[in-house]
């Protein structure tokens, strides 16, 4: 399955840098959007399907942290998995992050697998980008 991955972060030549990091990972996607911040990321995310969303932190209008807490605002929005991918890498960001529900921290520099490894990970996928259908069994009474 082909995914949608919004791309959030302020810095053209980023977003550049992680759309192409993602494709020459190998993980699936179908089509990128993009946004500058959280305010533009808000109006692509009410017009457009997103499966997964990647944002820096800081970012004018609104930070990728004030994008996560909007996001689980919403009924629909909060079940997006949304990935940070910033410079810090401090234990404190980390955890604030995953405490407003972040799906995982990726700090750049990074390496394609890097991204492909989580993002297949947070998607469900295994290492060759097909579903594990063993991870959505678990749990369950099948």
């Amino acid at each position: 399955m082909a995914f949608t991955v919004l791309i959030v972060d302020d810095s053209s030549s980023m977003r550049a840098v992680i759309k192409k990091t993602i494709k020459v990972s190998g993980f699936n996607v179908g089509q990128f959007l993009a946004a500058e911040d959280g305010r533009d990321a808000m109006k692509v995310l009410s017009a457009e399907w997103v499966d997964l969303v990647l944002t820096d932190i800081n970012m004018p209008n609104m930070n990728g942290m004030e994008l996560i807490k909007k996001m689980k605002e919403d009924e629909i929005l909060k079940t997006i998995p949304v990935v940070i991918v910033t410079t810090e890498g401090s234990e404190k960001v980390k955890k604030q992050s995953m405490d407003l529900g972040a799906s995982a921290l990726i700090k750049k520099p990074f390496r394609p697998e890097d991204i492909r490894n989580a993002l297949n990970r947070i998607m469900g996928e295994n290492e060759d980008g097909q579903k594990d259908y063993g991870r959505e069994l678990e749990g369950s009474d099948f």
